[in-house]
């Protein structure tokens, strides 16, 4: 390691010696996150979805959702040609599962980029300035965190257009405030060190230390908060598509089990329709949240013991 970096110390480079340091950085990272076997599940997982999500088409083929040309009866139980049976129009239930985890993943991580980045602003913005500033996003973080974030997220699902970007839109910006919390409390820790104070003797303006020292302090915070935020940003979507308030025209696993619902799969004992979704969904959120507990031990090694 001391061979590495000596040749970029010597040159004086700084933009060098930075790239090495963040190298070295990602490797100490990857190096105890791996001491982490819940993680390594986790992200195995997480991977082997993704994969599935992306080549869809070559898996399942580009027309298996087609209502009008659907190749079985339906409702028809597992079989050799469907593993998981098929749905009421006579579609695979297993094409349809691998189509939902595109939906489902896709608004999970845009939701909780929304919310996260909401939550980060307000969080650093609210712990930097001291003032009535503060004040006022602090007390209009608490009213959302008093209402129910489910309730906010149908309501605004209801008075919206049926769309997945509706269903982000609902997501993000009703789940923020514990993110600004907890960015906020590491914002007040980071501005109370010294070289902060030192920053601000040299002239540092406050754009400047909210983005070149507080930001990069936080971002361990906000990266494992994230982690967190997209398996229940998915369970929100499912709940939101179970009920109806997303689009019917795209398929997603919440949008599975409202339609098995309807079809009356529930009462008739169509296993086959209901389970597959359902376990989809507990499983990339059980992913998530491992990879989650795993990012924030790295980060805190101060929280537990490895797993």
């Amino acid at each position: 390691m001391t061979t590495e970096t000596a040749p970029v110390t010597e040159t004086g480079d700084p933009r060098a010696l930075a790239r090495a340091r963040k190298r070295q950085s990602l490797t100490r990272f990857w190096r105890s996150y791996r001491a982490h076997r819940s993680g390594l599940w986790g992200l195995g997982l997480l991977i082997l979805i993704a994969l599935i999500a992306v080549l869809a088409p070559v898996l399942v083929g580009a027309d298996s959702q087609n209502v009008t040309d659907a190749p079985g009866g339906p409702l028809e139980g597992p079989s050799g040609a469907f593993p998981l049976g098929t749905d009421q129009f006579g579609r695979s239930v297993l094409a349809l599962l691998v189509y939902g985890a595109r939906v489902s993943l896709t608004v999970g991580l845009l939701a909780a980029f929304l919310c996260v980045a909401i939550g980060t602003v307000i969080g650093i913005v609210a712990g930097h300035f001291r003032g009535w500033y503060a004040t006022v996003l602090m007390r209009v973080t608490d009213w959302f965190l008093v209402m129910p974030t489910l309730v906010l997220a149908i309501a605004l699902a209801t008075v919206m257009d049926r769309s997945m970007w509706t269903v982000i839109i609902a997501i993000g910006v009703t789940t923020w405030p514990t993110t600004a919390r907890l960015v906020r409390a590491q914002t007040l820790a980071v501005e109370s060190r010294p070289y902060i104070e030192r920053s601000r003797a040299l002239g540092g303006g406050h754009g400047h230390i909210m983005t070149r020292h507080v930001l990069p302090n936080v971002m361990p915070l906000v990266l494992a908060q994230t982690t967190m935020i997209i398996s229940s940003a998915i369970l929100t979507e499912a709940t939101l598509a179970f009920l109806g308030l997303s689009d019917p025209t795209i398929t997603s696993w919440g949008g599975m089990l409202q339609d098995a619902r309807e079809a009356g799969a529930v009462s008739a004992g169509d296993w086959w329709y209901l389970a597959p979704p359902g376990i989809a969904i507990a499983v990339v959120a059980l992913a998530f949240t491992l990879c989650g507990r795993a990012i924030e031990a790295v980060l805190n090694p101060k929280l537990g013991a490895r797993s």
